[in-house]
């Protein structure tokens, strides 16, 4: 109930100050299943701008940093965001996505780690994929377009959702490159690897 009652309360400043325009709907996955949201970032406000035109609850993986002040911390853990140590192998962080996903609810990913003006394949890395397969989950690719101008449209596109085979025993630079792609296709670019 908290969760939908700020997401509503913020969403609806968040919807009109930057005109934010939803394409791709279509291509939500309307039943209750395990799902990934992966996205590009550009901006703190990106998770804010998912969550208000996303009907389920989202568990955001987020940046420990945000956590280091109490108030905001907590804030944010109510709302069912969890740190991430993006420095190294975070097993609480991961042990706690895979809970979120076995249980059948939505996990938010961006893949980065970090706010990025140009697009740089090199720096994803394999959690995205790793993650999606072993919970046999399905990654919804979210693209934002736009700079969070007042008054100015920003567009939030979901593209048609992608799975990775379970029955694969894929490597580790495998599973790194399919990660790479399902960034692609978040881009809208054509994908390199071609193993989804």
């Amino acid at each position: 109930m908290f969760y939908f009652a700020v997401r509503n309360f913020v969403g609806f400043f968040i919807r009109h100050i930057y005109r934010i325009e939803v394409l791709g709907t279509e291509n939500i996955p309307q039943d209750s299943e395990r799902l990934i949201v992966c996205g590009n970032h550009k901006c703190n406000l990106d998770p804010v701008a998912i969550s208000a035109v996303f009907d389920r609850q989202i568990f955001w993986m987020a940046k420990k940093e945000l956590f280091k002040n109490k108030l905001l911390g907590a804030f944010l853990s109510k709302l069912g965001a969890f740190p991430i140590d993006r420095e190294g192998n975070d097993l609480a962080a991961i042990k706690k996505a895979l809970k979120i996903l076995k249980n059948e609810k939505v996990l938010g990913i961006f893949p980065e780690g970090t706010r990025m003006k140009e697009v740089d394949y090199t720096r994803i890395k394999s959690g995205i994929a790793l993650i999606a397969q072993k919970t046999n989950s399905r990654v919804l690719p979210v693209y934002i377009e736009g700079d969070y101008k007042p008054f100015r449209k920003t567009r939030i596109h979901f593209r048609k959702p992608v799975m990775i085979n379970k029955e694969i025993k894929y490597s580790p630079e495998e599973l790194e490159n399919i990660s790479q792609d399902i960034m692609r296709i978040v881009y809208g670019d054509e994908v390199k690897w071609k193993l989804l």
